[in-house]
């Protein structure tokens, strides 16, 4: 170790997928992650208690008894094509013995059953918990399972914290899959205490091709996009893991503002990853409006952040939130108008 606590020499990353009903992105994201030309990573895809056999689907890809990856008209088909030789080396494991950090040997792949829906936080801590188990981790690195990557991600992101000159945690450069043309964040996206807004995520939208200036954009940053996102072990040791009350966003916010700045946020341009935004969970979109699931969770969790960490902006963020609730109601929207309602009255939890 230096004596910035940061590994000197090929340190060892577990990269962390969380899998829920969706094995075909997970084989296709699979697929890319293993031909990252860094060599020292072990995989752990966490199932959230997938109802479409997502788990034995995996495996049976692994032992080359299933289909692989894309087809090859997808349009990034060349990051997961042509299909790995099979069989794969990989272990499955329940969450007990995951957390135990029980494993024999030392498989590029583990699966590992959760047993629940845990959502992002609880179903990333699983394999946090996992890694810190077996005592052997330098690094993790949190990808969406609905993302393919470029061979030198991981390089990328591994050479910035590096070079920082204080402990650092480290985003990518995001691009939307079905149009890898198109900016989806550079690195992260800012946060508003006094509204808990999340604005949208640091150059949505610019051409890929355009040239920036990066240590700008790492100026602008006030948290990483969880969707790609390098931490040090020591981050863990020192702040702990995701808080799992959160269920689906605001966990990478409240994880920056847990560190209280004892970790300066990097962002690696030529770290390239390629993510389907939303589709699971009915995320908003350029194109897509929120799903009532997506809106619960954003407005609930809007208040529980600011209560953690920034109580005085409590009559700031339900003032805007109301705005908010009554914009769904002039787009007619009011079943998402009255579960707004429902949840800053303290009135509503979503059964999942």
């Amino acid at each position: 170790m230096t004596d910035t606590g940061r590994p000197s020499m090929n340190p060892r990353v577990y990269i962390i997928l969380v899998n829920w009903n969706g094995w075909r992105d997970s084989i296709e994201c699979l697929e890319s992650v293993l031909r990252l030309d860094y060599d020292n990573f072990r995989v752990l895809l966490c199932d959230n208690a997938s109802t479409d056999g997502s788990l034995d689907q995996i495996a049976a890809w692994a032992t080359g008894k299933a289909a692989d990856a894309a087809p090859g008209d997808a349009p990034l088909a060349h990051l997961s094509t042509p299909p790995l030789p099979k069989p794969l080396a990989f272990a499955r494991l329940d969450r007990a013995a995951a957390e135990r950090g029980e494993l024999s040997g030392d498989p590029p792949l583990v699966l590992i059953d959760t047993g629940a829906n845990l959502g992002f936080a609880g179903g990333n801590n699983v394999g946090l918990r996992h890694a810190l188990a077996r005592g052997d981790a330098d690094y993790v690195w949190l990808l969406n399972n609905d993302t393919v990557v470029d061979p030198d991600c991981l390089g990328a992101m591994l050479r910035r914290l590096q070079q920082a000159d204080q402990p650092a945690l480290c985003g990518s450069r995001i691009l939307f899959y079905e149009n890898p043309g198109v900016v989806q964040a550079l690195g992260g996206g800012r946060f508003n205490r006094w509204t808990a807004i999340c604005s949208q995520s640091l150059g949505r939208f610019l051409p890929a091709e355009q040239p920036i200036d990066p240590a700008d954009y790492e100026r602008q940053m006030t948290y990483i996009v969880g969707c790609s996102w390098l931490l040090p072990k020591a981050f863990l040791d020192e702040v702990g893991l995701m808080d799992e009350r959160y269920f689906l966003y605001y966990e990478e916010v409240d994880w920056v503002l847990a560190a209280k700045g004892r970790y300066a946020l990097c962002y690696a341009d030529e770290a390239r990853v390629y993510h389907k935004e939303g589709r699971s969970i009915g995320s908003p979109t350029g194109e897509r409006p929120s799903s009532t699931l997506s809106d619960f969770y954003i407005f609930r969790n809007k208040l529980w952040i600011t209560a953690k960490h920034f109580p005085l902006g409590l009559p700031t963020v339900y003032l805007f939130s109301l705005v908010q609730a009554m914009r769904r109601a002039r787009r007619g929207q009011w079943d998402k108008c009255w579960l707004i309602l429902a949840v800053l009255l303290g009135k509503r939890r979503f059964e999942r």
